[in-house]
């Protein structure tokens, strides 16, 4: 008996795509919840706060419903959503540069919601050290642990696209990152404190 070969990531969610367009909510669904932690990580990869990031990535899927019957190539709706995420996060940061809220109301009006201060310190000290190292790291490096860290399985076929990577290249290339990271934060003294 042969099996089926499994259907590429970009060909399934083209086709959850075609779906979609079709009326079939369910495929709708599916493709935000595939691809929503991808732009999530797009729009905060752009320098956005949470509530930004939110926005924006609400914004991307309005876009995308907006302009669902125009996507001529399906099997590219990874690349095309995130290319529309960037767009819109450059656009946000944009009118943010004009609209510079008032200090003060805003932290009138902030929760917070976090755990005590002495473990949000120790907390807070490890990721400083983290986020240090992280940011001393390559862009294509960064931008590539930004994405595969928010998905449970990767798509490295719209990963590849959207990086312009070669699809072999990236599980080699992730690896790669993550011991640079690794070397960094051991030879870190204030990582083991």
């Amino acid at each position: 008996m042969t099996w089926p070969a499994p259907m590429s990531a970009d060909v399934r969610l083209g086709a959850l795509l075609e779906r979609a367009r079709d009326g079939d909510r369910e495929s709708l669904r599916e493709l935000v919840h595939e691809l929503n932690p991808v732009l999530w990580r797009v729009a905060r990869g752009q320098g956005l706060s949470a509530e930004d990031a939110a926005d924006v990535v609400q914004t991307t899927w309005l876009e995308l419903l907006r302009r669902l019957h125009e996507i001529r190539t399906p099997r590219a709706v990874t690349a095309w959503l995130i290319t529309a995420t960037r767009r819109e996060s450059w656009h946000r940061q944009q009118r943010g540069r004009r609209d510079v809220p008032d200090s003060e109301a805003v932290l009138d009006t902030a929760v917070d919601p976090g755990p005590p201060p002495d473990d949000r310190l120790l907390t807070d000290e490890r990721d400083t050290v983290l986020w240090r190292h992280f940011n001393r790291l390559s862009e294509r490096c960064r931008e590539l642990l930004s994405i595969v860290a928010e998905v449970h399985r990767p798509d490295y076929s719209a990963i590849a696209s959207a990086l312009g990577m070669p699809h072999g290249s990236i599980g080699p290339t992730r690896g790669r990152c993550l011991e640079k990271l690794r070397g960094m934060l051991v030879a870190d003294p204030k990582w083991g404190a």
